[in-house]
């Protein structure tokens, strides 16, 4: 992994890449604070978002102020690469936030439905702290959305995916099908020297 180098990006950069690599297939619905690519010389073989997070008012179980909880919202690498990639890469992306941001905690989840149970998060030295309850998801396609996409609003109306979503819903083209609930990690960080690069 000597020759791998992580960079801040945008979410332009890396969303084809999540939507071929990542289980979701999609990146709707995200609000992007920091996004990161792993690159090997110049290609991209790993893209990470961290973002706000997805359910409102869980912040107040972990922290003092919303500001100071962010949410690991995606997470993927190619299937080549070698033992430790990923771990690696979110070691990076952890110590940047702590030396660039006031962040304090970071959350993320891994989802039954999928039979993610956070191995690479245990070996990040994440904390497993419980499972949240079970919900809903809808099924659409190859891809899967949170029961309240069809209720994601920008300017007074349905964002055209959420309407989309909705339109299958009620044609048939879609379908809502209850899940397990997550596996929940956090990662506390610790506050050292700020303004460092990866």
């Amino acid at each position: 992994m000597k020759q791998f180098n992580v960079e801040l990006c945008t979410i332009s950069e890396i969303k084809d890449f999540i939507e071929t690599w990542h289980y979701s297939k999609s990146v709707n619905g995200i609000k992007s604070s920091y996004c990161f690519k792993l690159l090997d010389k110049d290609t991209i073989i790993g893209a990470m978002i961290f973002g706000g997070i997805a359910m409102a008012n869980v912040w107040r179980k972990y922290e003092t102020s919303e500001g100071y909880l962010i949410e690991l919202r995606r997470l993927c690498c190619i299937d080549d690469t070698p033992k430790n990639t990923e771990s690696y890469f979110i070691g990076k992306c952890l110590r940047w936030l702590t030396k660039n941001t006031e962040i304090k905690t970071v959350i993320s989840y891994a989802d039954t439905y999928y039979n993610h149970t956070g191995i690479i998060y245990r070996a990040s030295n994440f904390e497993h702290i419980g499972i949240t309850n079970k919900s809903k998801i809808i099924v659409y396609g190859d891809k899967i959305y949170h029961e309240k996409t069809i209720r994601t609003m920008y300017k007074g109306k349905l964002k055209p995916y959420a309407q989309k979503v909705k339109d299958a819903l009620e044609n048939g083209e879609a379908y809502y099908q209850d899940t397990g609930g997550k596996h929940i990690y956090v990662y506390k960080l610790h506050r050292r020297v700020k303004l460092i690069n990866l």
